[in-house]
């Protein structure tokens, strides 16, 4: 794969990871009433995320309800909020930073050593997105299975579990990181700086002998 269809490759990768992490932040499913056990009947399912909680009635009405404290959040729910917010701003400045450095862009054309580090920092602000993304979905999940498992009193039926939005989160994170690895990737070799700086140096030279 060329230096330029990579590149292409890891931006649509990381955007495409940017995305679903926005959804994933606003979903509200990132835990969901259990329906494992015998003999379920429900009528409602509960649902909470970062920002609401949601109950889904057996009619299919869902009503939801954003959640009215920020002070009164437990604390593992307040850092999943700030890695989200901190990932998205990283991803979004990733976005710009890597449509100026890639190479299917006419900005900068004139120094192709400085564009490709602005797609390598591009490519690190990804990475470091991915990261965010994937320690916020795993602490809300670790602290999910800690809960599931710590209430052995209350029937299985109506305890929380992974909701979709935890998937939705794993899988934007891999796609960050996966993205971000590519576009570091455009790192130009020291070999490749080395000849161009040759070649530029060579017709001054020329010069000087004449």
């Amino acid at each position: 794969m060329g230096g330029g269809a990579r590149e292409l490759a890891g931006y649509l990768a990381a955007l495409a990871g940017w995305v679903a992490g926005l959804a994933a932040a606003v979903l509200p499913q990132w835990r969901q009433s259990s329906y494992a056990g015998d003999a379920i009947i429900t009528a409602v399912g509960l649902h909470e995320g970062l920002w609401m909680s949601c109950a889904a009635q057996s009619t299919g009405q869902v009503q939801c309800r954003l959640h009215d404290s920020l002070l009164s959040l437990e604390v593992h729910i307040q850092t999943c909020r700030a890695l989200m917010v901190i990932s998205l701003l990283l991803g979004f400045f990733g976005i710009i930073v890597s449509v100026v450095g890639m190479k299917c862009t006419k900005v900068g054309e004139e120094d192709p050593v400085t564009k490709s580090r602005i797609a390598v920092a591009g490519g690190v602000l990804f990475v470091l997105s991915g990261l965010c993304t994937l320690a916020a979905v795993s602490l809300y999940a670790t602290q999910v299975t800690y809960e599931f498992f710590r209430e052995s009193t209350i029937p299985i039926h109506t305890r929380y579990e992974f909701g979709s939005a935890l998937f939705v989160g794993w899988g934007a994170a891999s796609l960050s990181m996966l993205g971000g690895s590519l576009l570091c990737c455009s790192c130009p070799a020291k070999e490749h700086r080395g000849q161009q700086y040759h070649q530029q140096s060579q017709p001054s030279t020329a010069r000087e002998y004449v």
